[in-house]
């Protein structure tokens, strides 16, 4: 049965405040809200938001009063934050607070500052044409063992190659049975956060670190027990990776120093090790999982992208990887079509508004890039796979400057981005030389919604070595 719409605004503007009351329902179940109608079809539901409310929306979901802000306009009022009233540590904190603790993430303001300043050291051109080798080499190993002339799931298996990317290249531990055990850490830390989703809600977040330490073998504890391993492991490598001249991220964080003359201690570059594992690995899985679900569904296009990939050797140079127009385009397209990081969360720290409308201290906030990559006002047939829109002749993501997002925007943009696209175009630039794929014509791909996009089956592709 339907329950009745309540009637009380949850943010009403002060007395003879100027400022908006932000238009929004409180419907669906008690406590939970719209949280099931919301988990069913996020797009669908914010596009209803949308149409009936505009760019500033409030619903009862997820066990709490959020506001969504949708649209380029709201996005960028919350990423430039000029006011300081939007906080990544309360808003994060309740999903990915107890496993990335001080994470660059969940810094705000200068201390974010101060962190992404060393951090980026770590992300400079020639840090990045260091790391290349590296991964070169795990691609090789990853793409030996695949096996050709049968049916695949290829999103576990690129999963499992960017995990040992992510091992080798950012902490110098070459694959094996400690990589394998750092490997399965990260995975448990994953699935944990599955769990904050379907189980936990804002608000509530104080009681389940301390139920999962006293039920072993749940989902929860065993994360918190991986996260306590890798920080173990973590703390063990960085006595001699300070000492020595290693060419791995956690080599470069361990020597790391601002302009200033700024150094992290040893618990800054365990947490943000932690941190960067995570983000590098998943956030690319997805991309290339993604991308060989287009090519497959595309073949025009994975002929194309092989045509250019076949002119350049096996392992082209940062530059050459950079100059590949047409996976260039392909993984544009992707990331608008699948925002790796489609919902960010905030909260503020103080009263504000965006775009006239009256948010008080301590509300909980969604920035939904997804929703703006898929905005009918900006993007032509946004639901349709057109890498051609990121050409120079047509470059619809130029309508806004912030209409494409994939990577955030202002003070926190991903200081990882060029490195994922590294990783990225070196992967299917090696797939497409070795590899043709194609997938069941009435393929559709099954989403599960975690704290990241997962493809639930896998993604079965038809794979051919080419000869």
């Amino acid at each position: 049965m339907k329950m009745p719409t309540r009637s009380k605004h949850p943010f009403p503007p002060p007395a003879g405040s100027e400022l908006k009351a932000i238009p929004g329902r409180a419907a669906g179940l008690p406590i939970a809200g719209e949280t099931l109608t919301y988990l069913r079809d996020p797009d669908g539901y914010f596009k209803k938001a949308y149409a009936k409310d505009g760019p500033v929306t409030w619903r009862r979901a997820l066990g709490i009063n959020c506001v969504g802000l949708l649209g380029p306009e709201a996005w960028g009022v919350v990423q430039q934050n000029r006011d300081k009233a939007f906080s990544h540590a309360d808003g994060w904190g309740a999903t990915l607070g107890a496993f990335y603790h001080d994470a660059i993430m969940l810094k705000d303001f200068d201390e974010h500052m101060f962190h992404k300043r060393i951090l980026q050291a770590a992300f400079g051109r020639d840090k990045l044409l260091g790391y290349l080798d590296d991964m070169n080499s795990s691609i090789d190993e990853t793409l030996d063992t695949w096996p050709a002339g049968e049916d695949f799931r290829v999103s576990p298996a690129i999963k499992k190659m960017a995990l040992n990317i992510a091992t080798s290249t950012f902490m110098g531990v070459e694959p094996g049975e400690r990589a394998d055990k750092m490997n399965r850490a990260f995975e448990d830390i994953l699935v944990a956060l599955g769990a904050v989703v379907r189980f936990k809600t804002p608000g509530a977040h104080v009681k389940i670190p301390v139920l999962g330490r006293h039920l072993p073998g749940t989902e929860w504890a065993r994360g918190l027990e991986a996260r306590d391993f890798l920080a173990r492991e973590i703390a063990r490598l960085i006595p001699e990776k300070r000492a020595g001249d290693g060419n791995d991220l956690l080599s470069v964080l361990c020597r790391a120093t601002s302009e200033d003359g700024d150094t992290f201690t040893d618990q800054q570059i365990v947490d943000h090790m932690i941190f960067v594992m995570f983000a590098a690995h998943d956030t690319s899985t997805i991309a290339m999982t993604m991308m060989t679900y287009y090519l497959a569904k595309h073949p025009e296009w994975q002929e194309r992208c092989r045509a250019e990939s076949l002119a350049l050797d096996e392992h082209p140079t940062f530059d050459e990887l950079q100059g590949m127009e047409s996976l260039d385009l392909v993984m544009k397209e992707t990331l608008r079509l699948n925002t790796p990081i489609p919902h960010l969360f905030r909260a503020t720290v103080k009263d504000t508004e965006v775009l006239g409308y009256y948010l008080p201290k301590g509300t909980f906030v969604l920035a939904l890039p997804h929703f703006t990559h898929h905005m009918p006002e900006y993007w032509k047939d946004p639901e349709t796979f057109d890498p051609e829109r990121f050409s120079e002749e047509r470059r619809e993501d130029k309508a806004h400057k912030d209409i494409y997002v994939p990577f955030g925007s202002h003070a926190h943009k991903c200081i990882g981005m060029y490195f994922a696209g590294m990783e990225v175009k070196s992967t299917l630039h090696q797939m497409l030389r070795r590899f043709e794929w194609s997938i069941a014509d009435d393929y559709e791909i099954p989403w599960a919604m975690t704290v990241l996009p997962k493809v639930k089956d896998g993604l079965p592709i038809h794979l051919t070595r080419r000869s």
